[in-house]
């Protein structure tokens, strides 16, 4: 039996507004009688983060007949809160994600659960053993993957004590006695961000080979350089405790931070043939318009840097533009139509 994901939103509960989730049983003969084509939409909305989500809210409310395709494979998902974001700083990225549905569906946006497997250059976007949606215009949210260091530990603590980005993660283990991994050059500049937080921070250089100038600097900062490879993170009790070195050496340590390959889920896009800048990244200009017509991109599919509320910004930034663009497309035709009619009345 099939399911389907319905999101509502109660506002006259006891306790404030209340996200309701309700599961709906599909039989399969209904699911089988599905159309081969799904409607026409204005938008079809990839990705059900922070940036599809809330452009599919502002397209809502420019009562556009959108619909949101939710693989549901958040990146933030191991993280227990997200922060820097107004007015929901603290809250588990679950909990937003579960307003920010509950939010569109008063809106009439659509929520499918699924994944995209093919998108066309006529916008039939099709699902994966699914139907097909028709859209006029497109929009890809899909985030990005970020690759982990094959040392034991890692894997099993990311998002808890093993941590990327110290601006989300840097205030709440502040005084701390810290570590940073040298898995990525971009860990030098994360070490230099760090030493804001904790006056002990360690650089452990593992595989990565430091530059006179970046001991310099790291060493000026108020580092400590700890030579030698990574064998595995020491973990009790579920935190961390420490990081092994190979030889047996152990340094207490009670947070960790990694800078991980990112890689952006653009499968979709480099697919439609769009342009790639210098660093191998989809281009895209302030709007999140690519070089493909009708086709925008928003938050980490395009930008690895955006954190959350950044991602929710790109994404109403991206609605804004992608409503002008059909307002502009309807006007066309509806002249085209008016001078239709006003020629064959003569």
């Amino acid at each position: 039996m099939a399911t389907e994901v319905v999101t509502g939103f109660r506002r006259d509960a006891p306790s404030g507004p209340e996200v309701i989730v309700m599961i709906k049983a599909m039989n399969s003969h209904d699911a089988d009688a599905r159309p081969a084509v799904d409607g026409s939409h204005d938008v079809v909305v990839v990705g059900a983060g922070a940036a599809g989500l809330n452009a599919a809210l502002l397209l809502g409310r420019a009562r556009r007949k959108v619909v949101v395709i939710d693989a549901g494979e958040p990146r933030n998902a191991p993280a227990a809160h997200m922060h820097g974001f107004l007015s929901r700083d603290g809250l588990p990225p679950a909990t937003l994600l579960e307003l920010g549905r509950a939010e569109i569906a008063r809106y009439g946006v659509r929520l499918v659960r699924g994944r995209v497997a093919e998108i066309d250059h006529g916008f039939s976007v099709r699902l994966e053993g699914g139907p097909v949606l028709g859209a006029r215009r497109v929009l890809v949210a899909t985030g990005l993957r970020d690759e982990l260091p094959d040392i034991p530990g890692v894997r099993e603590r990311w998002g808890k004590d093993v941590l990327h980005c110290p601006y989300c993660h840097g205030y709440e283990v502040g005084d701390q006695p810290l570590a940073v991994l040298g898995t990525h050059p971009g860990a030098v500049h994360q070490a230099l961000l760090l030493r804001q937080w904790s006056d002990d921070v360690v650089f452990l250089s593992h595989t990565l080979d430091l530059t006179a100038e970046d001991r310099e600097r790291l060493e000026g900062r108020g580092l400590r350089i700890v030579e030698g490879e990574i064998d595995h993170l020491v973990v009790e009790r579920g935190r961390l405790r420490g990081i092994e070195l190979a030889g047996g050496r152990v340094l207490p340590r009670t947070a960790a931070f990694l800078f991980p390959r990112m890689v952006p889920h653009d499968e979709l896009l480099t697919r439609l043939g769009c342009a790639k800048d210098d660093s191998g990244w989809i281009a895209a200009d302030r709007t999140g318009r690519t070089s493909v017509p009708g086709v925008w991109a928003a938050g980490n599919v395009i930008d690895p840097r955006a954190q959350v509320v950044t991602a929710a910004g790109m994404g109403s930034a991206a609605a804004f533009a992608v409503n002008a663009d059909l307002v502009d497309e309807d006007v066309r035709h509806a002249v085209e139509q008016r001078r239709a009619s006003a020629a064959a009345s003569r």
